[in-house]
């Protein structure tokens, strides 16, 4: 290597390191491009399950350069069925499904996380993608920099791959839901009969912003096999939310496609949640014109003290939740929010739509915001019965369906230059860049929160684990599990603070638990003359 290349290479490092260094911007919106320095810390494959990394674009040149010796004694050098998808070998990658270590190498992942489903998708192999899915290829799985193969294929922008990947993945999530029915039917049968109240306050540290955040309670009935949960808040999104009067019932008596059900009480119609494809364009239309979305908590450094009260004579600290709940308070510290977003797929036309509704709704929004009753809800989720002056289908009680114009796929980005073996060689946390170049951000956040852990409450923390899975198609109840999960001190969480957005928390509290025996059959029913919508509740 010349002189110059050196200096340029220990240039370019000493820049990387100065940025990883420093802090990236919580409220800034500026993104970067492959090539123009990521921030982020690498992790090696050990820790890429506790966080992520950014994205770094490596050329051949450089990642052969850089490349370590690879013989480890419990990593294999090759990834057979990976390098038929990326020489896009198709008579290869055929004899390999057929071969009895199929399914275990369909799922493998190789050295920068990537699954052959991950490089079908980000090299625009289209037969690969359809061979693998065909193998039941997991969809959900995340490669070291936490992306999935459905967030390289809205990359990538194929609309046919995206339409199949996200097929695939409502398909997998029905029969994980279906593996797991019999023991939550059996967990509930066991557990008395109850009614339960727990509230939703969402805050936000941005200016103004809290004061237009949603707040919910929710009022979950449980009899038998069955959970019913009234909410108003049906979706909370990226500073998006839905608002109404829902109900979600799971009915564990019934068939497997009827026992999950949404109703609309304000526009009485329902939707069967199937986990199936019924018509995912609309979904398909979402996911092309928006940022590609990961969030995830890192877990590694987090601890739980106990809360002090006083200045001189400190102790510990206690709170009656309820009226009948005595607390023992908690505070969480080392909790880590990581928040990355992509948009190489988006038009200008595209940014500036979504800039100028998130815009709208940190200014407060418009008086047309407003509900009947005074709720509030965001800029895009206003839900209305009023048919427009086009020609599309009409539901059964007149209401009529609007046709949303179809995203077409994007140009393919240019064929990649690098080579298996250069793939294959580079550093660990250097993976070249494959499929069209990113461009993101990536914003950590460390948050200190608490929790208030009452021994008194009746319910067991495994009991409200299997409530809350049953109800998780709900984003924000999915949020409260999720922490839920986490080593919590002893006893059952009346109050927590979980981080639902980057910029927005929501304090849950456990204000009021029952028992009864007697809750009305009628509660889990689906009115007779509500009537059946299947695009109504299109991210769910």
């Amino acid at each position: 290597m010349s002189k110059e290349k050196e200096d340029e290479c220990d240039k370019h490092k000493q820049q990387a390191e100065a940025e990883a260094k420093s802090t990236s911007s919580d409220d800034s919106d500026e993104y970067q491009s492959a090539g123009e320095g990521e921030d982020g810390d690498a992790t090696t494959p050990a820790a890429a399950n506790d966080s992520t990394t950014t994205a770094t674009a490596t050329t051949p040149t450089a990642a052969a350069a850089a490349a370590p010796p690879l013989a480890t004694v419990d990593e294999p050098l090759d990834y057979p069925m990976h390098q038929s998808v990326f020489e896009d070998d198709i008579k290869s990658l055929q004899r390999r499904l057929l071969m009895s270590t199929a399914q275990d190498e369909v799922g493998r992942k190789d050295k920068h996380g990537n699954t052959p489903l991950h490089l079908a998708v980000m090299l625009g192999r289209k037969h690969a993608v359809r061979l693998l899915l065909a193998h039941n290829a997991p969809v959900k799985i995340k490669n070291n920099e936490g992306w999935s193969p459905l967030s390289e294929a809205i990359s990538y922008g194929d609309r046919q791959t995206i339409t199949q990947v996200l097929r695939m993945l409502k398909l997998q999530s029905r029969e994980h839901m279906e593996g797991r029915r019999e023991k939550l039917v059996n967990a509930l049968r066991q557990m008395q009969d109850f009614y339960m109240e727990f509230k939703w306050d969402f805050q936000s540290w941005l200016p103004l912003v809290s004061r237009i955040l949603p707040s919910d309670i929710c009022r979950l009935y449980k009899s038998g096999a069955s959970i019913r949960l009234d909410t108003t808040l049906v979706d909370f999104n990226d500073m998006r939310w839905e608002r109404g009067d829902i109900s979600f019932l799971f009915r564990g008596e019934a068939p497997p496609r009827d026992s999950l059900v949404l109703l609309d009480n304000e526009q009485e119609c329902f939707q069967r949640l199937r986990y199936e494809e019924s018509d995912m364009e609309d979904e398909v239309d979402v996911l092309m014109s928006t940022d590609i979305l990961a969030t995830q908590m890192s877990t590694k450094t987090i601890q739980f003290s106990r809360a002090q009260r006083g200045w001189i004579f400190r102790a510990n600290r206690k709170e009656l939740i309820g009226g009948q709940y005595q607390c023992e308070i908690y505070t969480i510290q080392g909790l880590i929010l990581k928040q990355r977003k992509r948009r190489e797929h988006l038009s200008h036309e595209d940014l500036q739509k979504n800039r100028a509704i998130v815009e709208t709704i940190t200014k407060g929004g418009t008086s047309s915001n407003h509900q009947p009753d005074g709720r509030r809800s965001s800029l895009n989720s206003q839900h209305t019965a009023t048919p427009p002056e086009t020609n599309t289908p009409t539901a059964p009680n007149g209401i009529t369906l609007p046709e949303l114009p179809r995203r077409s796929s994007l140009q393919a980005p240019p064929a990649t230059t690098v080579t298996w073996r250069q793939y294959l060689d580079a550093e660990v946390g250097k993976c070249p860049q494959l499929g069209r170049p990113p461009v993101h951000k990536q914003s950590n956040k460390t948050l200190r929160a608490t929790v208030a852990m009452s021994k008194d409450f009746p319910l067991s923390v495994d009991m409200l684990l299997d409530v809350l899975e049953v109800v998780a198609p709900l984003k924000h109840i999915n949020k409260l599990r999720e922490f839920v999960t986490l080593k919590l001190p002893t006893g059952f969480p009346v109050k927590i603070e979980i981080p639902v957005l980057h910029t927005v928390t929501a304090k849950v509290t456990f204000q009021k638990f029952e028992f009864r025996d007697n809750i009305p059959a009628k509660m889990f029913q689906i009115p007779s003359h509500y009537w059946e919508d299947v695009r109504r509740f299109q991210d769910l």
